[in-house]
């Protein structure tokens, strides 16, 4: 009896890449033909012979993309550079929404050979490393970094430790980032690489407070994030959000550290000294890169002068960095801001900040209601009262929604009519209409606040809630990344993240909206909807048991939340919103969430 040895199995040492097409589903769904035309095209005439050219082979063509495998890093991080310069130079003239983007993730790994595949985990990390590469771009892992970093001549941006999906341990990744096209080629671009700071990014750090009264850091704040604001009036910039900014407080970082977590070229540091009715203001203006300090001037007026002299600082900063300001006076009023109204309105922002609770939104809408008791035409005030309404009417903390959003609809409108380019006031006017079932007009003052103000990140938010709400959840993710680009660290990225999860659930894409569920609940556990929604997604993924415990923890921080209550939001007749809205009603009864 002859008896069969093991099975060979055949390992290998490789270089593993990764590669989809971004917004995929989206671009077949407006044109099949001509997207599968195209895709076809650039994988034949210009991705295929450029791996092959470098050593490489295709393993397997996945649809939207491919796997390929090179006999080293090198060959590897060369090839995938080659092809993504030369697809963006292709591409370059065509409509943004209809352009053909690969991502791409090499990784370097033991893996199993067989005839038309490969396996092991160094192939799944590459597929991860993909996945949170940008449009256009590559991301590496920190081993094929150090086989390639004195090798090519291309720069790399560090993306720290990455937590990857189904990976047990973090990956550190690492972007290449890209040259920008010659002047001298057909195509001229206006953007860098997504992944080198932008000419004109900026951040503001957190002024100090020195008037040596701890019960003054909210009007420093105010001041801060007033700056933040006007310094998106500056054409062409890209401003940090102030939640994210505002998580350098009270840190000694290096400025240079700074803009290297943020990519950004520039930092506003200062500080704000408040004596009675006077104010002075230090202002410096520092390149993150260098630590070089570009600019410093001291302002000393009169707190009812403080518009004029946040206008004066950006005047200079826009003269210091040779670019031209926006002709926009969306927070103008006739007249001085009253300075106890200022004051009120400075303390009523600060509990905006302090979160979404029923508890700190009644204590901001009070605050307001006073400064506008002082000054009725103070259109800060106007326009953050009528944010805390529809806060109040679309966060589900309540059964009286409607009223709330009624009453914002009103206070807004009042406020256009003496501001009507007022970047906030159309982005408060575009919440009340999406949540009232004006979807359609909602995103015409989404896309309105955007053209005033391209760097609000709530309003990227808001248009892929939007999306949700039209029943193209599929498109939600990319605009929820955009905000998390333009405001990576902010305090209110949890309730970003628990628009995302919904928006998976409506394509049905429930392991991907229990991941964003969870990252939304790991950057803050005290949101009930999140626990909601994870509960529904485990639901759908046949997890009961675990589903009821996510259901209960959202019952502990929200014990009147119902059913019911979530039914309540805006309801239409898009028939993918519907059917998307009945899957996660049935994810929260097997969850074991009250009727109501």
């Amino acid at each position: 009896m002859v008896h069969e040895g093991p099975v060979r199995i055949e390992r290998r040492l490789s270089a593993i890449l990764a590669a989809d097409v971004s917004g995929y589903s989206r671009l077949m769904h407006l044109d099949e033909e001509t997207t599968h035309a195209r895709l076809t095209s650039l994988l034949m005439e210009t991705v295929h012979p450029t791996i092959a050219l470098h050593g490489g082979r295709i393993v397997k063509n996945t649809g939207d993309g491919f796997l390929a495998e090179f006999p080293s890093a090198v060959k590897g991080v060369r090839a995938a550079t080659q092809f993504q310069t030369r697809i963006r130079e292709l591409t370059a003239g065509e409509p943004e929404d209809r352009r053909i983007a690969f991502r791409v993730g090499i990784n370097i790994g033991d893996v199993i050979v067989e005839p038309h595949d490969i396996f092991g985990d160094g192939v799944n990390i590459a597929a991860r490393l993909e996945s949170i590469a940008e449009p256009g771009g590559i991301c590496i892992s920190s081993s094929v970094y150090e086989h390639v970093r004195n090798k090519l001549k291309v720069t790399f941006a560090e993306l720290g430790e990455q937590n990857l999906k189904n990976i047990n341990h973090p990956v550190r990744a690492y972007a290449v980032v890209l040259d920008e096209p010659s002047p001298t080629t057909p195509f001229q671009s206006a953007e860098s690489s997504a992944l080198s700071p932008r000419r004109l990014s900026i951040v503001v750090l957190p002024f100090a407070n020195l008037s040596g009264d701890t019960k003054q850091d909210y009007f420093v704040d105010g001041v801060t994030e007033s700056l933040t604001t006007d310094l998106s009036r500056i054409s062409g910039s890209f401003v940090i959000g102030r939640h994210t900014a505002f998580t350098y407080r009270d840190h000694l970082v290096d400025v240079r550290q700074i803009g290297r977590e943020l990519n950004v070229r520039y930092a506003l540091v200062g500080s704000v000294q408040r004596s009675g009715s006077r104010l002075r203001v230090n202002v410096q203006l520092i390149d993150a890169k260098t630590g070089t300090h570009l600019w410093a001037d001291r302002f000393d007026k009169p707190i009812a002068d403080l518009l004029d002299m946040q206008d004066e600082i950006v005047a200079r900063i826009a003269r210091t960095l040779d670019v031209q300001l926006i002709v926009a006076e969306a927070r103008r009023v006739a007249g001085m801001l009253n300075p106890d109204a200022m004051d009120l309105y400075f303390q009523g922002r600060h509990f905006c900040n302090k979160g979404f609770t029923f508890e700190y939104l009644t204590e901001a809408r009070r605050l307001f209601e006073l400064a506008l008791a002082i000054d009725p035409k103070n259109v800060h005030a106007m326009i953050f009262l009528a944010g805390v309404e529809a806060a109040l009417g679309l966060s589900l903390l309540t059964d009286n929604r409607l009223q709330y959003l009624a009453s914002a609809e009103t206070m807004v409108l009042k406020a256009l009519c003496l501001a009507p380019d007022h970047a906030w006031a159309h982005f408060v006017l575009a919440v009340v209409l999406i949540y009232t079932n004006r979807v359609v007009q909602g995103v015409a003052e989404c896309e309105r606040t955007l053209a005033l103000d391209r760097n609000l990140a709530d309003a990227h938010v808001l248009m892929g809630v939007a999306r949700f709400y039209m029943g193209s959840g599929a498109d939600t993710e990319s605009y929820i990344n955009e905000a998390l680009r333009l405001s990576p660290r902010d305090i209110f990225a949890y309730r970003w993240m628990t628009h995302a999860g919904f928006a998976k659930l409506q394509i049905t894409a429930d392991a991907e909206a229990a991941t964003w569920f969870s990252r939304g609940i790991e950057a803050n556990r005290n949101y009930p909807l999140a626990h909601f929604g994870y509960a529904s997604a485990l639901a759908l993924l046949g997890k009961r048991d675990e589903a009821q415990v996510a259901a209960k923890a959202g019952l502990a921080l929200d014990p009147t939340f119902t059913i019911a209550r979530f039914k309540s939001g805006p309801s239409h007749g898009n028939a993918a919103f519907v059917t998307g809205a009945r899957r996660i009603v049935k994810g929260l009864h097997i969850a074991g969430v009250p009727e109501g």
